[in-house]
């Protein structure tokens, strides 16, 4: 033996020096990549801004650091700062990077009149929503069928939410409200009939229940409501936890919320088929809620509603419903508790209109909920600082021009917005304008009171008085998209629930103010990262028991 290493020995220690050599080189790399690489892409990002020349019929972009990401943070934030600090630096037409996605933004009356007043094959939802919504609605509805289709579904809807049926729903709302006081716990001191004690409780926590339970002994039916239990809890939340921004931008993330909304839509979906199933078996007569109604509609070509179409519309209404509703009521009774004022006339306008000799209230009826100024004040202004949705999109089908009054006003030049871009419209923008409102920053429902004020042309304009009306498919309603003042949407996408939603909120209010007195010390800053604008905790409203309740 000469000393040396046999062969393979040697040869394996030669190999192990060389993968030691090659992973520090490996690792010496990949950190390399990872310090160097975002650079370079946040420097070719700044030049493509700074250097590359653009079209001239290009919008202003929104200046933005990182790629992809754009401007999410900022807008995701506070859409609305967002907002007015774009519209200082660009006008009222811009765009903006939103994760990928190339959004314009149409901003005032004039850019909701564009956006939300435009041709469905232009600017489209259901492009830009079928992501969000057919995998917890339902394959079949909304925005998973033609619009022509979701036009003649928002139809056998209305059919469900006439005038008689809003009446018989006023007692039972107010029912509802009343046993839900008396037996939750957080009405505690309530129940002990203790005039001095105050107590206090989440208003967000309470409207979502107050509302899931209206609504379900309304619209929903009989067989929802008696099944309000922990299961169904359950699977109202898994599916709500598929209801989300990142849903909608990054919607086939391998996540376990993903998959229980999936399952939970599958349970729900099976919940109300079986519940039409056995309504058709039997009989539904005397019923008065939605799915009775959507029994008995047609398509125009003679075609009966499908039971999976009628269990995935029902399933659709809770969670619009439900998230809009309870948010509206949240923030309404925050502003309510903030100002002793207001608590004190609508007290006093439910003991005008509804008070007995003996200091108690009578129950309503549907007309004189109707009849309260008070009232339909305080939603009015409710929905106009606190609109349920911030932003509406809309996917760009084809090439389109922005009109020179809307991008230029007194110029020549006029924008193109290129075919695979999104637009957005923000109603919130327009109801919170400074140059359109005095002090919009306020809350006071009593702007709503003049008649030659800003409030009362702007809900004329939304309600189109001048006659002129639309049919989009489901009955001759208003277009209202160029008022400024757009609390339920505009055009074809406009709510159909907003008659039902003024009643239920209405009784809620009412039901609520006329046993309690209420206050708060501050209103909640806003929630924006969840899909409907919620207050922010801590969101305690201290109560007591009214005297003469």
């Amino acid at each position: 033996m000469n000393g040396t290493l046999p062969l393979p020995d040697a040869f394996s220690s030669y190999l192990a020096e060389a993968q030691a050599k090659i992973t520090e080189l490996n690792t010496r790399t990949l950190l390399l990549l990872l310090v160097n690489v975002p650079v370079l892409a946040i420097v070719l990002n700044v030049v493509r801004q700074l250097i590359i020349p653009k079209r001239a019929t290009d919008p202003p972009e929104v200046f933005h650091w990182l790629p992809f990401i754009g401007s999410a943070i900022s807008y995701g934030n506070d859409p609305l700062r967002f907002f007015f600090e774009c519209r200082e630096k660009y006008g009222d037409v811009f765009t903006f990077v939103l994760l990928g996605k190339q959004v314009t933004v149409a901003l005032g009356p004039k850019g909701n009149n564009f956006i939300l007043g435009g041709k469905s094959i232009v600017f489209n939802a259901e492009d830009a929503y079928t992501p969000l919504t057919t995998p917890v609605f339902g394959r079949d509805v909304v925005y998973d069928v033609p619009n022509e289709k979701f036009m003649e579904q928002k139809r056998f809807v209305k059919v469900g939410l006439s005038t008689d049926n809003l009446r018989a729903y006023v007692g039972m709302i107010e029912e509802e409200v009343e046993e839900y006081m008396k037996k939750e716990a957080t009405f505690r001191t309530f129940q002990q009939n203790d005039i001095n004690e105050w107590g206090q409780f989440d208003v967000l926590k309470v409207l979502q229940e107050i509302t899931i339970l209206t609504a379900s002994a309304t619209l929903q039916g009989k067989e929802v409501r008696t099944s309000l239990n922990k299961g169904y809890a359950e699977l109202y939340n898994d599916l709500d936890g598929g209801f989300t921004p990142i849903n909608w931008m990054m919607p086939n993330l391998p996540l376990e919320s993903y998959r229980k909304r999936d399952r939970a839509q599958k349970k729900m979906s099976d919940f109300y088929v079986d519940i039409v199933r056995k309504r058709r078996e039997g009989s539904h007569e005397g019923e008065h809620d939605m799915i009775a109604a959507l029994m008995e509609q047609s398509y125009r070509n003679g075609e009966t509603l499908k039971d999976h179409e009628i269990a995935h519309i029902m399933i659709a209404l809770l969670m619009a419903g439900q998230h809009t509703s309870s948010a509206t009521g949240s923030w309404a009774l925050l502003h309510i508790a903030n100002n002793p004022n207001i608590v004190d006339a609508l007290y006093k306008e439910q003991l005008a209109h509804f008070g007995n000799p003996d200091g108690t209230l009578r129950s309503m009826t549907y007309e004189e909920l109707r009849a309260l100024p008070v009232m339909d004040a305080v939603i009015r202004e409710t929905l106009r600082m606190h609109p349920p949705i911030h932003s509406i999109m809309r996917h760009v089908r084809e090439d389109v021009a922005v009109p020179g009054t809307l991008a230029n006003p007194g110029k020549d030049k006029t924008y193109i917005i290129p075919r695979g871009h999104f637009v957005m419209a923000s109603p919130v923008m327009s109801q919170m304008d400074p140059q359109i409102w005095k002090n919009p920053d306020s809350f006071e429902p009593q702007r709503w009171s003049d008649p030659e004020g800003v409030a009362a042309q702007a809900f004329k304009t939304y309600l189109d008085e001048s006659g002129e009306k639309v049919d989009y498919g489901f009955g001759a309603v208003s277009k209202g998209t160029e008022s400024p003042y757009q609390p339920f949407g505009a055009g074809k996408h406009r709510c159909i629930g907003e008659q039902f939603a003024y009643m239920q909120l209405g009784t809620i209010l009412a039901t609520i103010i006329r046993h309690i007195e209420i206050r708060i010390d501050q209103v909640p800053e806003h929630n924006y990262h969840t899909m409907i604008t919620l207050p922010k905790e801590p969101r305690m409203i201290s109560y007591r028991r009214r005297k003469f309740d």
